[in-house]
C-alpha cells in the first residue's frame, strides 16, 4: 500500500480557505489512517509545485484544492506529466464537470433531467435571458461563489453589472422546491441528502459557516424517489467520466399538487468538501464509513492518466 501522501490545499481560486479547511481535515484523518503526510499549500507556481512535489516524493497526491486551477484540470494536468497518481477525477472529467455549461449539455444529450438555461456572453443580452425568476451562475466556481438569483421586482441586474471574472455565465431557470445532494464512491451512490437553510437558499455562507444550514440524512423521500437520486447521481458521475469520489447536486421540485415531483441535476463536484460540515463524509458516516476509511479508500483508488 502506498505510504507517502502529499495534501495539495489552499491555491488561488475563491474557495482558497475551503480548500484549506479541507485539506487540514483529510490530512489528520489520512494519519490517523497510518499514512505518512505532507501538506503543502500551493498557489500558482507550477515550477514551485514541481518543485515541492520532487522535494516530499509522495506515493500518492491527495488533491483538496478546489475552484479554478485545482478543480479544473490543471493541476491533474501535471500531475499526469509528473506521472504522479492522485485523488478524485482526472483531466477530462475534471475540466468537463467544472464548465458548467458544457456540463448540462453532456446531462441533456444522456437523458439526464436539467433546468431550463442558456450560457449568456457579456453584452450579448439587453433584459432578461428567461422569465423570471432564473439563476446566474459563473461557468467555473464552485461552493456557490457568485451566484445570483434574480426574483420578480429585483432592481439588481447582475447581467447588466456583470459581476464576474469570465466573459460568460449560465443563466438557468429558477427550480422551486427542495436542495438535495448524493454522494457517488467509485462505481456506487452512497446515499441522498436533504439541505435545507433558513437563509432561503444555499449559499456560500450557509454552506461553510456554522448553523447556515441543517442537514437530513437520510433525506425524506419516498422509496422510488430516492433510488432515483441516486440513479441520477451515478448517472452523471458516469457521462462526466468521474473516478474516485463525486458529489452531484440537484433541486426536487414537488411543489406542484396535482404533478409529480421532479428532479433536475444541477451540477457534479468532482472534488467535494471533506471539512466539518461537509456533506460526503456525512453521507459516507451514515452507511458506516468512518472519515479515515473514506480518505483511505480514496488514497487506495488514486491514480494518473500519464
Amino acid at each position: 500500500m502506498s505510504r507517502r501522501v502529499t495534501v495539495l490545499m489552499g491555491g488561488a481560486s475563491a474557495e482558497r480557505d475551503v480548500s484549506l479547511r479541507s485539506g487540514a481535515a483529510a490530512a489528520d484523518a489520512l494519519r490517523q489512517a497510518g499514512f505518512a503526510v505532507t501538506a503543502l499549500d500551493i498557489g500558482r507556481d507550477p515550477a514551485a509545485l514541481i518543485a515541492d512535489l520532487t522535494a516530499t516524493r509522495p506515493d500518492v497526491v491527495f488533491n483538496a484544492l478546489h475552484g479554478r486551477f485545482g478543480e479544473d484540470g490543471c493541476i491533474q494536468g501535471l500531475l499526469d506529466l509528473l506521472g504522479i497518481p492522485y485523488t478524485h477525477s482526472g483531466l477530462l472529467a475534471s475540466a468537463a464537470a467544472m464548465d458548467k455549461g458544457f456540463a448540462r449539455t453532456l446531462f441533456a444529450q444522456a437523458g439526464i433531467p436539467v433546468a431550463a438555461g442558456r450560457v449568456v456572453r457579456r453584452g450579448e443580452v439587453d433584459g432578461d435571458p428567461l422569465p423570471r425568476p432564473y439563476v446566474v451562475k459563473p461557468l467555473n466556481e464552485g461552493s456557490s461563489v457568485g451566484v445570483h438569483i434574480v426574483r420578480p421586482g429585483d432592481g439588481r441586474d447582475p447581467l447588466a453589472e456583470w459581476p464576474f471574472d469570465g466573459d460568460c455565465v449560465l443563466v438557468e431557470a429558477f427550480i422551486p422546491g427542495r436542495e438535495l445532494t448524493v454522494a457517488v464512491m467509485g462505481d456506487r451512490a452512497l446515499g441522498v441528502l436533504e439541505i435545507t437553510s433558513e437563509r432561503g437558499f444555499y449559499d456560500y455562507e450557509a454552506k461553510y459557516a456554522p448553523g447556515g444550514s441543517r442537514h437530513l440524512m437520510p433525506a425524506p423521500l419516498s422509496e422510488p424517489d430516492y433510488a432515483l437520486a441516486c440513479d441520477l447521481a451515478l448517472k452523471a458521475h458516469r457521462v462526466l467520466g468521474c473516478r474516485g469520489v463525486s458529489r452531484t447536486d440537484l433541486r426536487y421540485d414537488d411543489t406542484h399538487p396535482h404533478q409529480p415531483p421532479q428532479f433536475y441535476v444541477l451540477e457534479v463536484n468532482t472534488q467535494p468538501g471533506m471539512t466539518a460540515t461537509s456533506l460526503v463524509p456525512e453521507i459516507a458516516a451514515h452507511v458506516g464509513i468512518g472519515f479515515p476509511e473514506l480518505v483511505r479508500w480514496m488514497v487506495e483508488d488514486a491514480r494518473c492518466d500519464g
